[in-house]
């Protein structure tokens, strides 16, 4: 069975210490919601926290149509959040 991935499960690896598995988390959440301001700010506080690792974590850099999804992504998540 697949984890469960929420801002709880975050939240509770980062209390627990484990900086990385938290990172992770937060990380799966920000693809899946880029425009969700408190993953991003747990995202930037844990990137600070765990400094630059020696095989760095760098995202490859991202194609135009990759860029224009994520950009979709984002203002669906707008849209849907002004009917609310």
């Amino acid at each position: 069975m697949d984890r469960v991935i929420t801002k709880t499960l975050g939240e509770v690896y980062l209390q627990q210490g484990h900086l990385q598995k938290a990172y992770e988390i937060f990380k799966v959440l920000s693809e899946k919601d880029p425009s969700d301001m408190e993953i991003q700010k747990r995202l930037k506080e844990l990137r600070e926290k765990l400094g630059p690792s020696p095989a760095s974590t760098q995202e490859p850099p991202r194609s135009a149509e990759e860029k224009i999804r994520i950009l979709e992504r984002w203002l669906a998540n707008i849209r849907e959040r002004k009917r609310v």
